[in-house]
């Protein structure tokens, strides 16, 4: 058994499955996090691939199964792949914008097993949700949230958080309210993908995040007893990391359309690192065995000064991909830890970024990914 960068001879098995079913969406939003060269990535996996996926996992030992994109709803045979989950004893969920749906199709989803529907809102103005979002969709998706409540599904709401509507954070809210949400996710956006590409354009100013933060917390207490509200403070704006994915090859396994098996859904920009494929490897190999998925599990692989520190148990040392991104290394501490050489550095390049300019939009779609390709 492969032990590459770990510290322990027997990882814990995975307990999440992210599947990735396609990088085809009809929106276009500059903060998805799919991978910019996505357009590259156009073999999808059959249902016959995707079934013995989701097999594999479940023997594995994972139990929480999230149908993701782009979008989803674009599969045709996602009400089979449900079915078959349900089959497999999964708690499934549907990660949707909700473009696609119609009320035949989530009576589909309730006869077939789904368990929870998760729809996203780019913003609570309809002007600017089909701005974002690159076509007109806010009424739609209005529409798909009143039915999924209709069929007693938990209403789940997602909303990206960033500069261009963090000043609605009030009207946000109240839109969830307005649509009965059980659980709401205040899902600050996290400078990966196009977000990061965008991020001059994206990232909220302290002033900002402060009077959002406020106005988040307040309505936490106000409405605790109605539905949950989950904020999060931009990951650049913290002190101390995140324990990103629980880990590395701890707990998530995600598996992009392609069929290439990740630790995350942005591994694919860490260099010098080749994901297994499910075509070519078991998912039990990919998992235990993949010099891939044992790079950063455990500790050995950890420099100064995460290696010492009484935290690295709790953080794991932060985000491999945001320490790639923010620092050339991998292997570096979490810039975002102010315990870190690179923090300052951080501290100063959010300063900058945040100060106003016009700054346009890189929109999420065929042609601009085609167009980082040849770059």
């Amino acid at each position: 058994m492969a032990t590459v960068g770990s510290a322990t001879s027997s990882p814990n098995q995975p307990l999440w499955l992210l599947a990735e079913l396609t990088y085809r969406c009809p929106l276009q939003c500059p903060y998805c996090s799919n991978p910019l060269d996505f357009a590259r990535h156009k073999e999808e996996l059959g249902t016959d691939d995707w079934i013995r996926v989701l097999r594999e996992a479940r023997k594995l030992g994972a139990a929480q199964l999230g149908f993701s994109g782009g979008e989803p709803l674009l599969r045709r045979d996602l009400e089979m792949l449900i079915a078959e989950a349900r089959s497999l004893g999964y708690y499934t969920n549907l990660i949707t914008s909700g473009v696609g749906m119609d009320e035949s199709r989530i009576a589909a989803f309730k006869e077939a097993g789904l368990d929870h529907i998760q729809i996203s809102f780019q913003a609570s103005d309809e002007e600017l949700n089909n701005a974002l979002g690159g076509t007109a969709t806010f009424q739609h998706k209005y529409a798909m949230a009143r039915l999924v409540k209709k069929y007693e599904y938990p209403m789940v709401l997602n909303i990206v958080i960033h500069r261009q509507n963090i000043d609605q954070i009030e009207e946000i809210i109240k839109m969830t309210v307005d649509l009965e949400a059980d659980y709401v996710e205040l899902a600050s956006t996290q400078y990966y993908g196009w977000s990061k590409l965008n991020e001059a354009a994206l990232l909220p100013t302290r002033e900002q995040l402060a009077r959002a933060e406020r106005i988040a917390h307040e309505y936490q207490d106000r409405l605790r007893d109605r539905m949950r509200i989950l904020y999060v403070v931009p990951d650049y704006y913290e002190s101390r990391p995140k324990a990103c994915m629980n880990g590395w090859g701890s707990v998530f396994l995600t598996i992009a359309p392609d069929g290439a098996a990740l630790p995350c859904h942005a591994a694919r920009e860490l260099p010098g690192l080749s994901f297994p494929n499910v075509r070519d490897r078991s998912i039990d190999w990919i998992w235990h065995d993949s010099p891939a998925f044992n790079a950063f599990r455990g500790d050995t692989w950890m420099k100064e000064p995460c290696r010492s520190c009484p935290e690295k148990g709790k953080d794991f040392g932060g985000c491999r991909c945001q320490a790639y991104l923010l620092t050339g290394d991998p292997a570096n501490a979490d810039p975002v830890c102010d315990k870190s050489a690179h923090h300052a550095a951080l501290v100063t390049q959010v300063d900058a970024l945040t100060v106003p300019r016009a700054q346009p939009l890189i929109f999420r779609n065929i042609r601009n990914s085609k167009n980082y390709i040849a770059i």
